[in-house]
């Protein structure tokens, strides 16, 4: 079992990857959040943490509408039915339709104008770019859906940098 500060640490770091996720999946989340230092955090949740004050939620307004998650952090090591259906219970009192449990390249997702002048400029369908499952790590941290074009860009020792895109299926 670990101590108490290994759990501690441990969350923390977890806390914070969260928040980088949400923020790079178009969330509306605070950078104060996301550059918490650890003895603030301790003083907010406690040593051992109360695992309860950790959910988050956020905001993520895009083409007029505002799509809400929760993010959990339950206290069991394997939530069970019960312990989801409490979850389930207060995201509905939340009006949230979105959760998360939780037991760099630069990559983005494109809007349809964008996938269109991708298509007419390598003169080629979406579904013939290069491939990224949808189960890809890369993919699952951006929220990726069948269909969308994922834009990547890396560093190249003869570019500068080099773009390339992937058709998510």
């Amino acid at each position: 079992m670990a101590s108490s500060d290994e759990e501690t640490s441990r969350l923390f770091r977890i806390r914070r990857t969260v928040y980088e996720m949400l923020r790079d999946r178009g969330y509306t989340v605070s950078e104060e959040e996301i550059n918490l230092p650890r003895n603030v955090f301790i003083d907010r949740y406690g040593n051992p943490v109360r695992r309860d004050d950790l959910a988050i939620s956020a905001v993520k307004l895009s083409n007029g509408s505002s799509d809400m998650i929760y993010v959990f952090f339950p206290n069991e090591a394997k939530p069970g039915v019960k312990t989801i259906r409490n979850y389930v219970e207060k995201m509905k009192q939340e009006n949230v339709f979105t959760g998360m449990l939780v037991v760099q390249q630069a990559l983005s997702a494109f809007a349809r104008s964008a996938v269109q002048e991708v298509s007419q400029k390598y003169h080629l369908e979406v579904f013939q770019l290069p491939r990224i499952q949808i189960t890809d790590p890369i993919a699952r941290y951006y929220g990726m859906k069948r269909g969308q074009v994922m834009r990547i860009t890396r560093a190249s020792e003869t570019a500068g940098r080099y773009i390339t895109y992937r058709y998510v299926v």
